[in-house]
C-alpha cells in the first residue's frame, strides 16, 4: 500500500475516533492545544478496559509482582539523581523556511524506514509475479535492488548509532545533509545546526514567590517505584525475584508532537519493574521480552504487525534495551520497550539520599543493590494500535458497505447492545428486562430508534461484539437473537442461556489462556 493511501486511512481513523467518541481534540471550542486529547465516552471505556487487562495480567496472575500508585509531583533530587536534569534531551533541529521543529534522529529515522519501504515493495512485487514458487528468503539475498538498498540502510545506521553513543550533533546534521532530507512543510532542506533539548516539564510549589521552589512534572512513572523499592517490599513480605507494577501520567515537552494520540505531552504508561539478583538480569530480560510479545499477541494483532526493534543507542542506565513495535499506517513504531536497567536508578537514589536501597537476600546471605528488568507499554500507543488494527470499511455480499471495528470482545467499550426490534407490543419493556439484568455483569447499551439494521451499523463502528434483539418470538418462547459483530451470523439462545453464553464470549481470561 502506497505512503498516501496509508496516510488516507489514517485520516479515517482519525476523522471515527472523533465521530464514534473515542477521542476528542482537547479545548476543541478554544480551537484546541496542540498534541492534547480528551478520551471521549467509548475512548474512556476501551482505554480503561485495556490498561485492567494489562493490570490483571501483570499482578492477579503473577504472584510475585504487586501495584503502586506513586504520585507525579516528586522531590526535585529524585530528577537530578536519576539523570533527567542533566541528561534528558533529544536532538533538535528546525527548517529556517518554515520554521519548524523536528528531533533529528526522528528525521534519519524515517529517512532509513523509506529505503526499507523499498525493499518491502520489491518483495511484494516479485511475489504478485511469482506466485506460490516465490522464494522470499532467497531473494532477499539475490536481488540486486534489495541488496543496494539493504547496503544503504546498513551504511545509514552505522553512522546514526556512532553519532548517537558519541553525542556527535554535527554528524547527526551531516546525516540530514547527506540523505536530502526535506521539510515536510516547506520542501526546504535549508536546516539549522542541532541542538540538545531538555524535556521535562518544570513548575514552582509554594504559596510565596520567595519560597517557591522548582519540582517537575514526572516525564516518567519509574522513579516513584524506585524511591518505594523498599517500602514495598517490607509491607508486601516479597523476596527477589519480584516486581512493582504501575499505571500513571507522564509528561514530556516533546519537540514534534504528531501522529495524533501517538506522541503527545501528556500520556500514561503502564509499566512494572522486576527486581533480581545481579548476574541473573540477562535471564529475565529474555524472559520478559518473550512474555510482553505474548501478550500482545492475545490482542488479537497479527504476527507480522509486532516486531522486536533492538535499540541503536542504549540509554545512560541500561545494559540491554528492546521494543515492541506494532506496524501503524504510518510504519512501524515502539509500544512497548524493555530495559534492562542495571542497578543504576536505586544506586543513584542511594546515593544522593543517603538511605541505603539494599535488599538482604536470605538464600546467599549478603546485601546488595538489585539490578532491574523493566517493561514500559504506551497506553496511549497500544489503545491507538487497537483502534488500527480493528478499524475496517467492508463491502458486504449485497453490495452494501459498512465500517466495523473489529475489538477483541473482552476489550470492548460496549460489550452488548439490546435491542427491542419494535417500540410496541410488549418489546420495548421485554428488552429493558434483559438490559437491567445483564447490565450489573456487564456495559451494556439499549436503543429503540431507527431500523435494526441502522443500530447493528451504529454498533459495528464502536466495535460491540454482540447485539440482543427481543422480538415476538421472545414473547412466545422466551428466546432472542444473538447477532456476532464478526460475522454478522445471527443464532437463537434462550434466556435461561444468554447470562451464561454472553459471559463465556466476553471473559477477558480467554485471550491470556
Amino acid at each position: 500500500m502506497s505512503n498516501e493511501n496509508t496516510q488516507t486511512d489514517f485520516q479515517q481513523i482519525i476523522s471515527h475516533c472523533k465521530e464514534y467518541g473515542f477521542i476528542f481534540p482537547s479545548s476543541e471550542i478554544y480551537d484546541g492545544l496542540s498534541a492534547v486529547y480528551d478520551y471521549a465516552p467509548y475512548g474512556i471505556e476501551l482505554k480503561n478496559n485495556l490498561q485492567q487487562y494489562w493490570w490483571k495480567a501483570m499482578t492477579q496472575l503473577h504472584e510475585n509482582i504487586v501495584g503502586l500508585d506513586a504520585a507525579i509531583f516528586m522531590h526535585p533530587k529524585t530528577w537530578k539523581a536519576s539523570g533527567h536534569v542533566d541528561a534528558f534531551m533529544d536532538p533538535l533541529i528546525d527548517n529556517k523556511d518554515s520554521k519548524k521543529r523536528y528531533r533529528a534522529d526522528v528525521l534519519i529515522e524515517d529517512a532509513m524506514a523509506k529505503i526499507e519501504d523499498k525493499i518491502d515493495k520489491e518483495v511484494d512485487k516479485a511475489a504478485r509475479k511469482f506466485g506460490e514458487t516465490f522464494d522470499k528468503e532467497m531473494f532477499l539475498k539475490t536481488n540486486p535492488n534489495v541488496l543496494r538498498n539493504k547496503e544503504k540502510v546498513n551504511a545509514i545506521e552505522a553512522r546514526f548509532k556512532k553519532a548517537l553513543e558519541d553525542n556527535n550533533l554535527e554528524e547527526l546534521k551531516q546525516i540530514i545533509v547527506d540523505l536530502e532530507i526535506a521539510c515536510e512543510v516547506s520542501g526546504s532542506k535549508n536546516w539549522t545546526e542541532v541542538r540538545q533539548f531538555n524535556l521535562m516539564f518544570s513548575t514552582e510549589v509554594g504559596s510565596l514567590a520567595d519560597d517557591s521552589s522548582t519540582i517537575y512534572l514526572r516525564p516518567e512513572t519509574a522513579q516513584g517505584i524506585f524511591v518505594n523499592f523498599l517500602n514495598v517490599q517490607k509491607t508486601s513480605r516479597k523476596k527477589i525475584p519480584f516486581g512493582i507494577a504501575q499505571i500513571g501520567k507522564a509528561f514530556r515537552n516533546e519537540i514534534v508532537a504528531r501522529q495524533f494520540i501517538f506522541r503527545t505531552r501528556e500520556f500514561e504508561q503502564m509499566e512494572m519493574q522486576f527486581f533480581v539478583r545481579p548476574g541473573t538480569e540477562m535471564e529475565w530480560y529474555a524472559q520478559w521480552k518473550e512474555a510482553r510479545m505474548k501478550w500482545h499477541r492475545t490482542l488479537g494483532f497479527a504476527e507480522t504487525s509486532l516486531k522486536f526493534f533492538d535499540h541503536l543507542k542504549l540509554a545512560h542506565y541500561a545494559n540491554a534495551a528492546v521494543d515492541i513495535q506494532f506496524n501503524f499506517p504510518f510504519g512501524f513504531k515502539e509500544i512497548e520497550g524493555i530495559h534492562s536497567r542495571t542497578d543504576f536508578d536505586l544506586t543513584q537514589h542511594q546515593n544522593m539520599s543517603g538511605k541505603k536501597l539494599q535488599y538482604f537476600d536470605p538464600e546467599t546471605n549478603e546485601s546488595y543493590v538489585p539490578y532491574v528488568v523493566e517493561t514500559s507499554v504506551g497506553l496511549n500507543r497500544t489503545f491507538l494500535a487497537l483502534i488500527c488494527n480493528g478499524f475496517k470499511n467492508e463491502k458486504l455480499e449485497d453490495g452494501s458497505e459498512r465500517t466495523v471495528l473489529a475489538l477483541p470482545a473482552f476489550l470492548a467499550p460496549i460489550k452488548i447492545a439490546v435491542f427491542p426490534l419494535m417500540k410496541k407490543d410488549g418489546l420495548p419493556e421485554k428488552a429493558r428486562e434483559i438490559f437491567d439484568d445483564l447490565k450489573w455483569d456487564h456495559k451494556c447499551f439499549y436503543e429503540e430508534k431507527d431500523a435494526i439494521g441502522k443500530r447493528y451499523r451504529r454498533m459495528d463502528a464502536i466495535g460491540t461484539p454482540f447485539c440482543i434483539t427481543v422480538d415476538h418470538q421472545t414473547l412466545e418462547d422466551n428466546t432472542v437473537t444473538l447477532r456476532d459483530r464478526d460475522t454478522m451470523q445471527q443464532e437463537r439462545v434462550s434466556l435461561e442461556q444468554l447470562k451464561a453464553v454472553v459471559a463465556e464470549k466476553v471473559d477477558w481470561r480467554k485471550g491470556l489462556r
